[in-house]
């Protein structure tokens, strides 16, 4: 049972981390949760469909807040850049994953009263 539970706002889901639930970062966290030596930028990049510029500044803002490390360096004369997950933002990410197992699980459980309502009251949830 979530806090929220506990004192009553029900469906408040207080673990839901802002930071992360925005989409592009969403999307790197997944990214980088799933491959523990984490991605080079250009293939970060690729799997989360977005510009050099906007995954710069959204690995800076989930850098700033202790989620993700970068490693900078240079192979064959050329520079690289490796993004992966500090053991806070795993743990932060795994949390926020939980919290959104339990979205889903309590909207099943009202999807199943609300398939009884529209039998019971002839309408259906929009």
């Amino acid at each position: 049972m979530t806090k929220a539970n506990e004192t009553g706002g029900r469906y408040a889901y207080e673990r839901l981390d802002r930071l992360m639930h925005e989409k592009a970062r969403l999307s790197i966290m997944a990214s980088l949760y799933t491959r523990k030596e984490g991605h080079n930028f250009n293939e970060l990049k690729k799997l989360c469909s977005l510009t050099d510029g906007n995954l710069s500044r959204h690995i800076s803002i989930l850098k700033e807040a202790g989620l993700l490390e970068v490693i900078k360096g240079y192979e064959n004369n050329k520079p690289y850049t490796i993004c992966k997950l500090t053991e806070t933002g795993r743990r932060r990410f795994k949390d926020y994953l939980n919290e959104l197992e339990q979205i889903i699980k309590d909207a099943r459980t009202a999807g199943k009263y609300s398939e009884r309502a529209d039998d019971i009251y002839g309408f259906s949830p929009a």
